[in-house]
């Protein structure tokens, strides 16, 4: 049948992911960096998403396409409740694959007196500031005894390689997550408001990119605090390519 369905300009998406946030249908996916419509079926031709694209790379055409169908939307929402249901459930130290490197635990950072037994060569090092592993948002579980009353850090990864002294301005004292709303494929807010439903945390910072794709990550903490219902404290910090802080 002939009718309206939207239609997505790889060229002008910049893999941000708003407008997943922003279909309630979830006919939207970030496939390769890019928007992707997954089925025709989920897509109600209402454009709900357009006005949330910040590069204006969806519209809407008439064409042929398969019709609306409402109860596969159902079943699809209902698939991915129960797989946020799952993930939520699982245990806290470990993931489902059993991957050691999911292990969730602290780390105790000991004093500046601290005298290292490690080669003179390192000793003139910066120590790192982190506070538990893991760091990355798909494999942190929202239940990690770390996160209660704990202030959080979203970083996007490649703020690690842009500002040079990331360590102490910004992880220090906090509990540091990151990852890139581009490359991974998921919607970070479901995982963030978790995190947020879950702990008091008592303040969010955000550190991102002044790219536009990373505006994604700042969204995914907006939407994860209101869906958690927790106002608290939040800021966003930018980074420029060449290392400096665009705004404090």
């Amino acid at each position: 049948m002939k009718r309206s369905i939207i239609k997505i300009d790889e060229e002008k998406c910049n893999g941000c992911g708003i407008c997943i946030t922003a279909c309630a249908e979830g006919a939207l996916q970030l496939v390769d960096g890019k928007a992707k419509l997954v089925s025709e079926s989920y897509c109600d031709g209402l454009g709900a998403c357009l006005p949330e694209c910040p590069t204006g790379a969806i519209s809407l055409e008439e064409r042929e396409a398969d019709p609306f169908d409402e109860e596969a939307v159902k079943e699809n929402m209902e698939k991915a409740k129960l797989q946020e249901a799952q993930e939520k459930a699982a245990p806290i130290n470990s993931m489902a694959c059993g991957c050691p490197g999911s292990l969730a635990r602290a780390i105790d950072r000991k004093p500046e007196t601290y005298v290292s037994n490690e080669p003179a060569r390192y000793k003139e090092r910066p120590e790192s500031q982190l506070r538990q592993w893991p760091c990355q948002i798909k494999l942190v579980s929202p239940q990690a005894p770390y996160f209660e009353n704990a202030h959080l850090l979203v970083a996007a990864d490649c703020t690690a390689f842009a500002y040079a002294n990331i360590h102490e301005d910004f992880i220090r004292n906090k509990i540091t997550i990151i990852g890139c709303p581009k490359l991974d494929e998921v919607d970070y807010s479901e995982k963030l408001a978790a995190i947020l439903s879950y702990n008091n945390i008592k303040s969010v910072t955000v550190l991102r990119m002044e790219v536009p794709c990373c505006g994604g990550i700042t969204n995914a903490v907006k939407n994860a605090l209101i869906k958690s219902g927790k106002m608290i404290p939040w800021s966003v910090i930018t980074v420029t390519t060449d290392g400096r802080i665009l705004n404090d």
